[in-house]
Order: C-alpha cells, then sequence, then structure tokens
C-alpha cells in the first residue's frame, strides 16, 4: 500500500493549536503531511506564531488523500479567498479524499466552497449562522462520509485522531490515543 499523504492548508491568522496538532499526530501516525502556505511560505499565526511551510500551496501538483484546513480569524478567511485552496479541496472531496477542517473554517471555507450542502458538521460557535445549507450539529467531532469538523482549538487532538481513524483504521488511531494520553 503507498503511503497515505495530506496537506494541511496554512494563511496569515490560522489558528497554532489547530495547524500544529494535525501535523503532528498525523505524522506521528506515519502520514506524509505537506505543510502548503497560502500567499507565503511562512504564514504567522493568530497568536503571532509563524511557521515555515513546505511549499507554496500552488506548488501542490498532486492530488492528496486529504486537505485539512485550520481555522482562526482571519486564517480561515484567508482560506476561503484562496482559489488554489478551493480548487484542491473541491477535488480531494470530489475525489472521495477526506476534508477536514475545524473551528471557523468548515463555515467560512468549506461552506463558502458549497462542500457543506446536504452534509452534518461542526464548528466554532456562532459560525455556523454562516451556513445556508448542511445541518450543524454541537459535537465536538462530525464525521460525515469523507468530510470531518471539529469545535476549535481545545478539540484539535480528538480531531487529530478522527483523521488518523479515517485514514489509517482503528488501531493506529487507537495506539496514537493512548501514546499521546488523551483522555
Amino acid at each position: 500500500m503507498s503511503e497515505v499523504k495530506a496537506v494541511v492548508f496554512l494563511a496569515d491568522g490560522f489558528e497554532e493549536v489547530e495547524a500544529v496538532t494535525p501535523i503532528d499526530f498525523l505524522r506521528r501516525a506515519g502520514i506524509e503531511v505537506t505543510v502548503a502556505g497560502v500567499g507565503t511560505t511562512e504564514p504567522t499565526g493568530a497568536r503571532g506564531i509563524s511557521i515555515r511551510a513546505d511549499v507554496p500551496a500552488e506548488d501542490v501538483t498532486r492530488l492528496p488523500d486529504a486537505v485539512v484546513l485550520p481555522g482562526g480569524m482571519p486564517g480561515a478567511v484567508n482560506l476561503s479567498e484562496s482559489d488554489t485552496v478551493r480548487n484542491l479541496t473541491v477535488k480531494v472531496h470530489d475525489a472521495g479524499g477526506l476534508v477536514a477542517s475545524l473551528c471557523a473554517a468548515p463555515a467560512v471555507a468549506l461552506g463558502t466552497f458549497g462542500l457543506l450542502e446536504g452534509r452534518r458538521f461542526t464548528c466554532y460557535p456562532g459560525f455556523e449562522e454562516k451556513v445556508t445549507s448542511g445541518t450543524f450539529l454541537e459535537d465536538r467531532v462530525v464525521r460525515d462520509g469523507n468530510l470531518i469538523t471539529s469545535r476549535g482549538p481545545g478539540t484539535a487532538a480528538e480531531f487529530a485522531i478522527e483523521l488518523v481513524r479515517y485514514l489509517k483504521g482503528d488501531s493506529e488511531a487507537n495506539a496514537l490515543h493512548k501514546g499521546t494520553i488523551q483522555k
């Protein structure tokens, strides 16, 4: 079996916990993660922490198995305004790959991309009001087929473990859960 590949998009204003936790947990699970910078190769998070991207978002040419869109403001807006992010996210979704997003990004980006229509999702409290289609749930993590969404920084570990469960199975997810001392 070929190695599982994921792209995590980071734009200025991303929520640091929501970016680093999935990157870290996916890599711990042996998933090849590419951090793609949107508009810059060194995006700065909402709390002033900068992360050096592996590549500019425009350089992602192969369709990954998964895309991850962290929230944060104005990071989620910056993701939603990127044609590169939109195009790759929709292509991954349409190919049956995993589309994962948390905090403001499900409503602000995925909703704008039309990917929540007829789907169950969650997001940071209050942002569900921006979504005109889809079914909002208050669960901490919601999995609906190839769509995984989550609420915010406090749910980042649960979210990341669910990504691993989807991409690598229960055994790998359970080992990661135990190894990172999750509740």
